[in-house]
């Protein structure tokens, strides 16, 4: 990413006025009474569509609509872990081109979504998992994405905090690392995003909340919001874990539940761990932010909820998990948690497709790996919308292939390969 020398003396000059001269990052616009697309939800997802679709398809007469504010949901509510480490027919493919987006999309939104490639360790406690490590390593590879096998010793080379000793409770055995996989940040994703859409000419209009859509026929035509009426040729939803309320009022069931998942800030420290490193056996996983804080987070609370909070069985699961992996971190001291609520489909993979309602698009069912694949959920969707058909990318994420048993099980290697 480079700035011009305008753009820095801008920048010097805002920072020392208080940044009473800056100037909006994206408009603020009232809503049109109608427009070619409306994306329902103002987090990466429906901003990355929107993006997509005035960029790669001309429609740039778009309205993103959010409830609140723009990335206020999942999007700022994460873990910040991109790879790519995925081996079924479908998802591998997928998530590789998401990757590959990540990699360039400072340049591409000339906005520092500040990606950090320090790759993605995931670790194995038994012969089975490293048996099974090396089957994922192998199909990763088949599918021309990065993929390297370690045994103990590169692992302890790699990551020597983990806990090494005779008494470990879970002795490593290796891992299968993802050198290309990493972190990136979750709000400059969305404000990278916003600013490229509205740059494009798409509205992006915040607390407005859907309560209701227009039909005529059999065909959605728009939205009733809570700031009025707005039509639209065709309509797409990106709501994270609100798929299925918001699709509820459209009258269309989806097979997905909703369930919150917890995340963790410590203190900050003095530089730790420069990987994400994830935990199979125990279903954890960490990195070290760039502010010094360790970010990690665990498995579901064990029930169904739309609140972004959680209970403390799961943080106590984290924090055991932690310890086990990395006993130094005893007396460190927690500054925040969080939960999100996340769309979970019956086989782990999502849902970008043409809904059974003529007019109607979705996009959801994220499970735990939402934030990795906006790039590429906003490309494939955007695609979808604008040709009334999915690209080669998102066919198999169809609605039809619950009714079919046409499933994308990855058997929980979503949010960690040798989970469950």
């Amino acid at each position: 990413m480079t700035i011009n020398k305008y753009s820095f003396l801008n920048l010097v000059r805002g920072s020392l006025n208080g940044h009473r001269t800056w100037s909006r990052a994206w408009r603020d616009p009232q809503p049109k009474k109608s427009y070619d697309v409306v994306i329902i939800g103002g987090g990466g997802h429906g901003l990355a569509t929107a993006y997509y679709l005035a960029r790669n398809h001309g429609i740039r007469n778009v309205a993103v609509i959010e409830k609140g504010w723009l990335g206020g949901g999942n999007t700022g509510r994460n873990t910040t872990i991109v790879r790519s480490n995925y081996m079924m027919p479908g998802n591998a493919q997928f998530y590789e081109w998401s990757l590959k987006l990540w990699e360039g999309l400072s340049t591409e939104l000339n906005f520092n979504v500040m990606f950090s490639a320090r790759g993605v360790l995931n670790l194995a406690h038994s012969d089975a998992q490293m048996d099974q490590d090396a089957r994922r390593g192998n199909s990763m590879r088949l599918n021309g994405i990065d993929a390297e096998l370690l045994d103990r010793e590169q692992v302890r080379q790699m990551v020597p905090e983990l806990d090494f000793s005779a008494n470990a409770r879970f002795p490593i055995y290796g891992g299968l690392l993802q050198p290309r996989g990493g972190t990136a940040r979750h709000d400059a994703l969305a404000w990278g995003f916003a600013r490229g859409a509205d740059r494009l000419g798409v509205d992006i209009i915040q607390n407005c909340e859907v309560v209701g859509f227009l039909r005529e026929g059999a065909r959605i035509v728009g939205v009733e919001t809570s700031k009025g009426a707005i039509r639209a040729g065709s309509v797409g939803m990106a709501v994270a874990g609100h798929t299925g309320q918001l699709a509820a009022l459209a009258g269309l069931r989806l097979p997905i539940e909703t369930h919150v998942l917890q995340a963790f800030v410590s203190e900050p420290l003095k530089p730790l761990i420069d990987t994400v490193v994830t935990f199979g056996a125990e279903h954890f996983y960490i990195s070290q932010s760039d502010k010094g804080g360790l970010v990690f987070g665990g498995d579901l609370d064990g029930y169904n909820s739309y609140a972004q909070r959680g209970n403390l069985p799961v943080a106590e699961h984290a924090m055991g998990a932690a310890l086990a992996m990395f006993p130094m971190l005893g007396q460190l001291r927690l500054l925040r948690n969080w939960g999100g609520a996340v769309d979970m489909t019956m086989d782990g993979s999502p849902i970008i497709a043409k809904s059974p309602i003529d007019g109607l698009y979705i996009n959801g069912g994220w499970n735990y790996g939402g934030f990795k694949a906006t790039p590429a959920s906003g490309w494939v969707c955007a695609h979808t919308i604008a040709h009334g058909a999915p690209h080669p990318l998102n066919e198999k994420f169809t609605l039809e292939r619950f009714e079919r048993g046409n499933l994308i099980d990855e058997k929980g290697a979503g949010p960690v390969p040798n989970a469950h």
